[in-house]
């Protein structure tokens, strides 16, 4: 008989758990939402087999075969030619701005090379920074055809030189880029759920009878963690000049105000949440939804140049896509402020949109 009322009194909290689901849209969805975003990033968002690496092309030699090895390096699909250069120094000043990953110089005694079977032919200049992309672009090393008449086996037609990173250490690539995915998680975390903590703890009640207008009420709310957000990227990147000798090229100044414009975009995108959950915990489902397509999609994880283009324009969204191209390129490029603009507008973009929006939905109301 004990049994069996246990058996009873379990069965009715799990029907009355069951009702709750149902109710919960936001849990509901998510039970179904986070598998689909997650194969549908995984299977055709990301793709390891890197391809399509933007590329520019110093053709000095200005000959019919010279072109034809541009050419074959771009059939191959692992680069995309999208610049032209006039000299060694406008290829290194392109990788410098970060505005190509691959540089293919081919010197003027091209022709010469070649009649003397002097290998290389050519060189290849790689933003190494990432290893990912110097191992797919060491591939254009051999191509078996680049040269009309090359012998089989012959040696390498491109020298390599990698940039930024010639050590080919991980830790390089991956420390300044923690920055972006620590901040994004810990600002928009804190504050995703600071609105949702206060109407639970009822002191929203305090703010009724307040003159704080909504933007007000905003902006007060992330200044705090503005100066927490300059603490962590100050501790991640000393850990990583102590532990891993990671450089840093540029100037501290140039990233501070990248950095700041940062964390105060995740931080309103934290405010949005809390300005939709309704509970603590809905809070922290909806910021780990919004934290998964970034860390995917924003080239932390896997090449930018390598996902399809819808993926890309999505990621063009995401605060964390622009800031790690801020840090990446201060740190390691030694990037100025006038080179990461182009990342810097498009935060201040994202800050200004989602703080109308927060403060648009906030009702200084109990309900």
């Amino acid at each position: 008989m004990s049994v069996f009322a246990a058996f009873s009194r379990t069965a009715a909290v799990a029907a009355k758990e069951l009702i709750h689901l149902r109710r919960d849209r936001l849990t509901g969805g998510m039970i179904a939402g986070i598998p689909l975003m997650m194969t549908l990033l995984f299977g055709y968002a990301i793709n390891q087999d890197v391809r399509h690496l933007r590329a520019a092309v110093a053709d000095m030699a200005g000959t019919q075969r010279s072109r034809e090895l541009a050419a074959d390096a771009q059939a191959t699909q692992v680069v995309d030619i999208v610049r032209r250069a006039s000299s060694h120094a406008d290829l290194e000043h392109l990788l410098e701005r970060g505005e190509i990953a691959v540089g293919i110089l081919i010197p003027d005694d091209f022709e010469r090379r070649i009649a003397r079977g002097q290998r290389p032919v050519a060189q290849l200049l790689i933003d190494g920074s990432d290893p990912i992309v110097f191992s797919a672009a060491r591939g254009l090393a051999e191509l078996p055809a680049a040269a009309p008449g090359a012998p089989p086996g012959s040696a390498a037609l491109f020298a390599l030189r990698p940039y930024f990173n010639p050590e080919r250490r991980s830790p390089v690539h991956i420390v300044p880029g923690l920055c972006g995915v620590i901040l994004t998680l810990t600002m928009v975390l804190f504050t995703a759920i600071a609105l949702v903590r206060e109407r639970e703890r009822g002191n929203l009640e305090l703010l009724i009878t307040t003159p704080v207008r909504p933007v007000e009420l905003m902006v007060g709310k992330i200044l705090p963690y503005v100066a927490i957000g300059y603490v962590q990227v100050t501790l991640i990147l000393t850990l990583g000049r102590v532990l891993f000798d990671l450089p840093f090229l540029g100037s501290p100044l140039d990233l501070a105000v990248g950095a700041g414009v940062f964390v105060a975009a995740s931080l309103t995108l934290g405010l949005f949440i809390s300005t939709a959950a309704q509970t603590q915990f809905q809070a922290f489902q909806m910021t780990f939804t919004s934290f998964l397509p970034q860390m995917l999609l924003s080239g932390f994880m896997f090449p930018f140049d390598g996902m399809p283009r819808p993926a890309q324009l999505l990621a063009e969204i995401f605060p964390l896509t622009h800031f790690l191209r801020i840090v990446r390129g201060v740190v390691l490029r030694g990037a100025t402020f006038t080179e990461v603009w182009k990342d810097v507008w498009p935060l201040l973009m994202f800050f200004s949109v989602s703080l109308a929006l927060a403060a648009s939905r906030f009702r200084k109301r109990l309900d």
